[in-house]
């Protein structure tokens, strides 16, 4: 019986994507594995792989095609003996369920989704053979995750980023989270506001996935979460001075540290050092991490993307530094995969570099907080002993979610910020 190919859910956020490009032709033979097609989603161009095996009938929506709806038939695959005659006599097949857009990007490895009912009340869990080859290598209950494949079979993109959960943690990885409006934010009528400017020049510029999530995403964030700020001034001479001895150091290996790399540590090992703002909110209830995984906002042409960079505290700040020019560049390049922007407990907003001295971020639900990062500018400070000396002054506000963390609390990890900024030797100790 022919099967269809339908439109995958590629991230948790994912409603609908753009088919940029078929990796096969009609009359091709695939094997489950072998890559289908490029597919753009709201946040990245991902290839989409074969789960079964079989003969590509038919192509049915064209390359380019944009806002084709997850589980939309995208192809007809056939089996041996089969037509392209025998398509329009196949029963059309129930379904697959669509995952829920979750309010916030939640790791996989953190909250695997609960698994989809089996017709009949059977506990059979349907799975491609690299999915359950993956799940095998890496300890996973596939009972656990809901598929995105063709009639909710899991596939390859399902198991990849997820990491087997203690039995401990089923109930809190099952709590409920807010579901994401995909909608535009409230405002004026389109109509309305085209009747303001009627005969005034100006172009109508299209919103792509991206663009509408951000916009959908940081509405609610600032309709929803107690926004509260913490302000400091953090001097940069001892880390500047050390930067560059360091650097000088590491230059054979074709090293440069950035303040944007020590700024990195600083929090991941603040959230150790203060490890009850190491939170996030979750519907009814705060999850606490344990470990420090730090997100750090990332410009692109379009948007933005928030890579995170797990177990920031653990790694060297040359590792940090290397990882973070390879997940922005990829970023770039919307070649990221969701569990590389999905989850993390904090997030990092760095605007020195074009000069802004000090502003205010918005908490990228579910995170606990997110530090703005303003330049590092030469200002006239007090010395301990009641001289007036310049020192290179940086100012940062730390926005946090009241939900999850009180006003002490955030005193609390800025000042650990702070303090590890200003002691740079000892992040290393």
């Amino acid at each position: 019986m022919p099967t269809e190919i339908l439109m995958p859910a590629l991230s948790p956020t994912m409603e609908e994507g753009t088919l940029a490009k078929w990796l096969v032709k009609e009359g091709d033979v695939v094997s489950s594995g072998d890559l289908l097609a490029e597919i753009e989603t709201d946040k990245a161009t991902m290839e989409f792989e074969a789960v079964d095996e079989g003969i590509v009938g038919k192509l049915l929506i064209a390359e380019g095609s944009e806002g084709v709806k997850v589980n939309t038939p995208i192809a007809v695959l056939l089996e041996d003996g089969e037509s392209a005659d025998d398509i329009g006599n196949a029963p059309a097949p129930a379904p697959a369920a669509r995952k829920e857009a979750a309010a916030a990007p939640v790791a996989p490895a953190a909250a695997p989704a609960p698994a989809a009912p089996v017709a009949g009340g059977g506990a059979r869990v349907f799975a491609s053979p690299l999915a359950r080859r993956i799940a095998a290598d890496k300890g996973l209950d596939l009972a656990q995750l809901t598929g995105s494949g063709p009639h909710g079979r899991i596939i390859k993109a399902d198991v990849e980023g997820a990491t087997a959960a203690p039995e401990a943690a089923a109930p809190a990885a099952a709590a409920p989270v807010p579901a994401a409006t995909t909608a535009m934010p409230a405002g004026p009528a389109t109509e309305t506001v085209l009747k303001m400017y009627q005969g005034r020049e100006f172009e109508e510029i299209k919103l792509d996935g991206m663009r509408k999530t951000i916009a959908a995403r940081l509405t609610e964030a600032k309709q929803t979460i107690p926004h509260f700020y913490l302000r400091r001034d953090i001097r940069l001479d001892a880390l500047l001075k050390f930067r560059g001895q360091l650097n000088r150091q590491l230059e054979t290996r074709g090293v440069k540290l950035s303040v944007n790399d020590f700024i990195i540590k600083a929090c991941a090992l603040a959230l150790q050092q203060v490890p009850d703002a190491n939170a996030v909110w979750a519907g009814d209830r705060v999850l606490k991490l344990k470990p420090s995984d730090v997100a750090v906002a990332v410009a692109i042409e379009g948007g933005l993307f928030t890579p995170v960079l797990q177990d920031a505290d653990k790694k060297s700040l040359s590792a940090l530094s290397a990882e973070m020019k390879d997940l922005a560049a990829r970023a770039r390049d919307r070649k990221l995969a969701p569990h590389e922007y999905l989850g993390g407990s904090f997030a990092v907003s760095n605007l020195g570099m074009f000069g802004i001295d000090n502003f205010d971020a918005v908490i990228n639900p579910p995170h606990g907080g997110i530090l703005a990062v303003g330049a590092g500018v030469k200002k006239p400070v007090v010395g301990a002993d009641g001289e007036l000396a310049v020192a290179t002054v940086m100012s940062v506000t730390l926005s946090v979610d009241h939900r999850v963390i009180d006003g002490a609390l955030g005193a609390e990890l800025l000042k650990a910020i702070v303090e590890n900024l200003e002691n740079p030797i000892a992040m290393l100790a």
